[in-house]
């Protein structure tokens, strides 16, 4: 199961970290809509609540004063190809010999199955298909014989994929990143304790300071009484994997991941979208809100040059219906386009128009985006997206479609720009994404885009470096130079 979703730990020195929490699961909500749930411990006793839906649906009042201590972890979860229900929501909470634990999880693991194997022919049973649960019970076996750090380091050695992870076990919060961190995982100090979050956006909505990223393969423990952290490197890889996916879609504008402002890295992809493949039109106008910041980007850098180029809203969302991108059937992903999206019609009447999005997936939204302007009285409808093409499935914690789902598996850039019905089809490139994030393309997992991962899974490619050169190699010379 993928578990592309939100993670939260806090600890406070005096005061009660139920309500914290709930706040950062808001700021979290972004990423996941499907459950939620909290676990806190007084110093006694650990307390959990989780539900479906919304953080708003998910607790009451009632639910939010039952959940006593002053350190706990929460989570946010979206729809994935798993189960529905209250069973896959986390944190996936457990009390065992050495005491009670509870983990929250983003990502996935791809050695699930042969590790859930080996627990269970020790006794461990299992109530789900979840890999966090795998996770739970790995560590608390490692807990029976070994301290927190050290059994936290054998549970690493053995699970093998992409994780960040906030676990309670007693009264101690942890934060856990993967050795080649592909799921983010931010440090932030509060004016009485600190936060573990998947986003900076989190720490700010509690009024703290985001003090750092937490490292690939490190280890961060909050004191009991909210005063201090650790820190322990406990595990390193040769190289990095940060899932670039994370910038173009998953996080939130106003969050920093390792470093990178996202706004700013969605700006300077679409300032980057016009330098490769800027076409002259009336209007630029991006797809709400997802394609916002590339489309300011790319007008912005139009603009510079002299292009005569309206930057303006053309299509209006309706807020109140989901990210289709996540949504689990297809008929649900079409209806929910038109109830979406709807144009403003002065804006592109009559003139020609360039659509700006951060990415294609199956190219149902897109299709239908292109019919909705036309219709609108667009001349011209040119798409330009901010991501290269979504050619093969994430097995690191995205629920990405199957390659018979996805539209440029098996298409060319000229044949998707066909089936969409766009007077012309544009994407980034994977090196493009790399000179913008200022990484070597070799500490991106562009899995997804390249067929190759960082990881080796059966059927698929893990020789990254053959498919993608490191950013300091300078573009080829033009032919004849």
């Amino acid at each position: 199961m993928h578990e592309k979703c939100g993670v939260v730990g806090i600890a406070l020195r005096d005061r009660e970290v139920a309500r914290p929490l709930y706040y950062s699961l808001y700021a979290l909500q972004h990423r996941g809509q499907e459950a939620a749930g909290i676990a806190t411990h007084d110093g006694f006793q650990q307390y959990d609540h989780t539900d479906t839906g919304l953080v708003g649906d998910a607790f009451d009042e009632a639910d939010i004063d039952d959940l006593t201590g002053t350190r706990g972890v929460g989570h946010v979860r979206y729809p994935t190809s798993g189960g529905v229900g209250t069973c896959c929501a986390q944190p996936f909470s457990v009390s065992f010999k050495s005491g009670s634990l509870a983990v929250s999880h983003n990502g996935n693991l791809v050695n699930t199955e042969a590790l859930r194997d080996t627990l269970a022919e020790d006794g461990h049973t299992f109530t789900t298909d979840a890999d966090t649960e795998v996770i739970t019970h790995e560590l608390a076996r490692n807990l029976l014989s070994a301290a927190p750090i050290q059994a936290i380091a054998e549970t690493m050695e053995q699970i093998h994929g992409s994780y960040s992870l906030t676990v309670l076990h007693d009264e101690t919060v942890y934060g856990i990143r993967d050795p080649k961190g592909n799921r983010p995982l931010v440090l932030g100090e509060l004016d009485d304790g600190y936060v573990l979050a998947s986003e900076s956006a989190a720490v700010e909505t509690l009024d703290g300071e985001v003090i750092r990223d937490v490292a690939p393969g490190e280890v961060i423990r909050l004191a009991t009484d909210g005063t201090e952290y650790t820190s322990h490197q406990l595990a390193t890889a040769e190289s990095a994997a940060h899932c670039f996916f994370e910038y173009v879609y998953f996080a939130r504008p106003d969050s920093v991941i390792d470093g990178r402002r996202v706004y700013e890295v969605r700006r300077d992809l679409g300032a980057r979208l016009w330098e490769q493949s800027g076409i002259d039109t009336d209007v630029v106008m991006p797809v709400p809100d997802s394609g916002r910041a590339f489309a300011a980007g790319y007008a912005g850098a139009a603009q510079d040059e002299g292009a005569d180029v309206e930057f303006a809203e053309g299509l209006m969302k309706n807020r109140y219906v989901g990210r289709t991108f996540i949504m689990p059937t297809q008929e649900q992903r079409e209806r929910a386009v038109r109830l979406k999206l709807n144009p403003i019609k002065h804006t592109v009447a009559g003139r020609s128009v360039t659509i700006v999005d951060d990415s294609i997936v199956r190219g149902t939204t897109s299709h239908q985006l292109v019919d909705i302007v036309r219709d609108a009285g667009a001349e011209a409808v040119h798409i330009r997206i901010g991501a290269p093409p979504i050619a093969a499935p994430c097995y690191l914690g995205i629920d990405m479609p199957t390659r018979e789902e996805l539209i440029a598996a098996d298409m060319s850039v000229d044949e998707i720009e066909d089936a969409i019905g766009a007077d012309s089809l544009a994407y980034l490139t994977a090196a493009d994404i790399a000179r913008v994030l200022d990484f070597d393309s070799t500490e991106l997992c562009l899995g997804c885009v390249s067929g190759a991962y960082p990881y080796d899974i059966e059927g698929e490619k893990s020789d990254r470096e053959t498919l993608y050169p490191p950013v300091g190699v300078e573009d080829p010379p033009a032919e004849g130079d």
